[in-house]
């Protein structure tokens, strides 16, 4: 049984589509390589999160005191970009979040211990916000933390690269493409 976990972090189209709301022109350069972890991950049997940032329309949302309102649920912005999201692998599910971390407030935790999984590999946008937030969680859950540096980018290249220090620093390992995906088979 594969006890490694992909954790595909907001590839919605509020952050990859040209006309998405948070759209950064380096954010792209992700979609390759979180679609060949995907690819890898469901080859090998391993599980595959789609964690989306899902926001309600008309409501009070604490994150907005910070950011301005954005993925709301059912809208454009908040749908996965092209690619990505569930379908119809034999190992997938999706978590909505409303807060940075994929685990804070969901039931992430809960069922990736249920399934026995003790590795989470992460991928997705942006790596100084969500990504570091959910890596950052996963090692206080007791999860053994991989980043698959190729997989995740900024629209501030300095602070992702002092996340990706400080998650390698911290919190886990920051890895390659090739050894994410070895990791996933």
């Amino acid at each position: 049984m594969n006890r490694t976990a992909l954790l595909v972090i907001d590839m919605q189209n509020s952050f990859l589509h040209p006309d998405g709301e948070n759209f950064y022109p380096d954010a792209p350069a992700v979609i390759a390589p979180a679609l060949r972890l995907i690819e890898a991950a469901d080859k090998a049997g391993a599980i595959i999160v789609h964690v989306s940032e899902g926001h309600r329309a008309g409501f009070e949302d604490f994150e907005q005191r910070r950011l301005p309102t954005h993925c709301i649920s059912g809208a454009f912005n908040a749908a996965f970009y092209e690619g990505f999201g569930p379908a119809g692998r034999a190992r997938e599910i999706t978590i909505v979040k409303r807060r940075y971390s994929a685990f804070f407030g969901t039931d992430l935790a809960l069922f990736l211990t249920e399934q026995k999984i003790d590795r989470v590999v992460i991928c997705g946008v942006k790596t100084n916000v969500c990504v570091r937030a959910t890596a950052t969680d996963a090692f206080g859950h007791g999860f053994e933390v991989v980043l698959a540096r190729e997989a995740t980018n900024s629209n501030r290249r300095n602070l992702a690269e002092a996340s990706i220090e400080d998650i390698d620093r911290y919190v886990g390992k920051a890895v390659d493409m090739k050894t994410a995906l070895e990791l996933l088979a």
